[in-house]
């Protein structure tokens, strides 16, 4: 990989959300743009997700949903493998899922850096269609730099007493529309990169990759938090280039009833080459931390 600069196309204007009630989206737009940035999907009965997420310069979808591979997969989504057994990463709809809210949280932002906010808000069912744990999902987006912040902080209060039981991946999940032709790799904050990556801690790990319409890559890094259980977190890479911290991955976790687990993580969404120091200042920037060896 080279170590350049991460493109940065200039952003003037601010973002606005338009929220349609009818098709349960949610779309982010530049202003003086017709066409979103990206898309916040919301049905009733259907695990939240973000998809279509398009490249900054607007030349490109960044994300996949239901690739023949993996047809459960969504784009960027949350979805844990063993809610006191029951699997919401490979179940996307029907009776695992109920929405109770979805709503902008601030509508409109001015100028660079300065974010809109909107929330999702759903209970895991168990398998009598009672609920089991309610998740809220809080986003922020804003452009700097030529890049999108995207904020997540996800909670999950338990109803009642809550085990999400060890497995080798499950919570926030990225699928970009990888082929047995793309060219492109993972690359963690250890500098390991695609299969070398899969199950190690780190702060950071990015995707990029070929995108139809593109002549360079375009990215997705997510970022760790420390505040987070288990960090740094180990990762899933799959084989297909498909990334997610996987906080499971190193043992049960465990919610009483009544409280609640909380995860933030930052995606950075970018294009051209990358350079990993950039991002641990990125980072850095986002924890109020110094980056460690990792």
């Amino acid at each position: 990989f080279v170590l350049f600069l991460f493109t940065a196309p200039a952003f003037a204007e601010g973002l606005e959300l338009r929220l349609n009630e009818e098709q349960n989206t949610l779309q982010a737009f530049q202003k003086s743009n017709p066409e979103p940035l990206l898309q916040q999907n919301a049905k009733d009965d259907f695990r939240p997700y973000l998809h279509p997420i398009v490249a900054p310069d607007g030349k490109g979808v960044l994300t996949q949903y239901s690739p023949g591979h993996h047809k459960h997969q969504t784009g960027l989504y949350w979805g844990f493998t063993r809610v006191n057994g029951r699997d919401y990463f490979h179940h996307p709809r029907g009776d695992y899922w109920k929405r109770v809210a979805f709503k902008i949280l601030k509508k409109e932002s001015v100028g660079e850096a300065s974010a809109v906010q909107w929330q999702t808000v759903y209970d895991l069912l168990d398998a009598n269609g009672n609920p089991a744990l309610r998740e809220t999902q809080h986003w922020s987006l804003s452009l700097k730099n030529g890049m999108y912040f995207l904020d997540l902080v996800w909670s999950g209060k338990a109803i009642t007493d809550v085990t999400i039981g060890k497995y080798p991946y499950g919570g926030l999940f990225l699928r970009m529309p990888w082929t047995r032709e793309t060219k492109g790799r993972a690359l963690n904050s250890a500098l390991q990169m695609n299969r070398l990556a899969e199950g190690q801690r780190a702060r950071w790990t990015d995707v990029g990759m070929e995108i139809v319409g593109r002549d360079d890559e375009a990215h997705i890094t997510i970022l760790d938090h420390p505040e987070n259980p288990n960090f740094p977190n180990a990762w899933r890479v799959d084989g297909q280039l498909g990334i997610g911290p996987a906080p499971s991955r190193l043992g049960d976790l465990y919610i009483k009833k009544g409280e609640t687990l909380v995860y933030r993580h930052r995606l950075l969404v970018h294009t051209g080459n990358l350079n990993p120091t950039k991002v641990n200042e990125i980072w850095s920037q986002y924890t109020n931390q110094e980056p460690t060896p990792r």
